[in-house]
């Protein structure tokens, strides 16, 4: 069985769409359950889930109260109530593909080795159109992601983005489930522990795939398109750094080194992007780097 765990805080404008869109999924209802996890929601989130329950009752679903405030409270409580052997994690404004289950299906028989995914998720813009500032540097900030058309790993430094991925369940009982001091609380921007966990799987010797045909579009309000939550997101990541290396004083020192070299890297392309006359991609990448310092000192 494949679980799908949505972990929810105050999105009643989209969390319907996000369980319709898994239920109107080609699939058989025996083989998949949905878990929606209400992490103290104070708007019409109760409203909007039971009205998919009532209209969608041949689902396996699961509405559940989660009183521990925070993103990895959720998650963590998310696994708990699962019963699948493969856990996937959407955020409550990824819509799925028709065929992303039958597709998911498919990599799981076909890829026994892979332990963790993640899949492609396209950025859907409630403007309609993406902001002048963004830049390939910067398109993780929206949560999008794509590898291309192959399966291929998740090497290196690079790794799922928390909207669309998964793992099969005998990962997380080996390498231990979501760090709780790190993620998003109500409507702090921190986060880290989707690289927190990943590199748990990593340093295990564990596979993670790129799945391309397992796809979500996800909604990109128009606050997330403002240089002001440029420059929040990368304090809250900087914070979030700090907090992973905070009991390891060689690992912070590591962070404070790197960032040095990220620096590097950032002023090379605020520099290629004025000389082609592209300021604000320019003036984006500086201030999402000084707020990532900023955060991590």
């Amino acid at each position: 069985m494949i679980s799908l765990v949505i972990c929810t805080y105050n999105r009643d404008a989209y969390v319907y769409r996000t369980l319709e869109h898994i239920a109107q999924n080609d699939f058989p209802f025996e083989q998949y359950e949905i878990l929606l996890i209400d992490n103290n929601s104070t708007d019409n989130t109760v409203a909007e889930c039971q009205k998919f329950h009532e209209n969608y009752s041949m689902v396996n679903y699961l509405y559940v109260k989660e009183t521990q405030q925070g993103l990895s409270f959720a998650r963590n409580r998310g696994f708990a109530e699962a019963k699948g052997d493969c856990i996937v994690f959407l955020d409550d404004d990824a819509f799925v593909e028709s065929d992303y289950l039958k597709n998911l299906s498919g990599y799981l028989t076909n890829f026994p080795e892979m332990q963790a995914f993640g899949g492609r998720i396209y950025p859907l813009y409630e403007t309609g159109k993406e902001p002048d500032w963004m830049s390939p540097r910067l398109i993780p900030l929206v949560s999008a992601i794509d590898k291309g058309n192959e399966v291929v790993l998740f090497d290196g430094k690079s790794y799922p983005i928390g909207a669309n991925m998964g793992f099969r369940r005998q990962c997380l009982e080996q390498i231990g489930l979501f760090n709780t001091a790190l993620g998003r609380s109500k409507k702090n921007l921190m986060g880290g522990e989707e690289k927190d966990i990943f590199n748990r799987v990593k340093q295990a010797s564990m596979q993670i795939l790129y799945l391309p045909n397992v796809q979500v579009h996800h909604v990109i309000p128009e606050f997330r398109t403002t240089i002001d939550f440029v420059k929040k997101m990368g304090e809250g990541i900087g914070m979030s750094e700090k907090i992973r290396c905070s009991n390891n004083r060689g690992g912070y020192v590591c962070a404070l080194t790197k960032e040095l070299w990220k620096w590097c890297g950032s002023i090379v392309l605020a520099v290629y992007y004025l000389l082609r006359g592209e300021a604000p991609k320019a003036n984006a990448i500086v201030k999402f780097r000084w707020c990532v310092t900023k955060g991590l000192l």
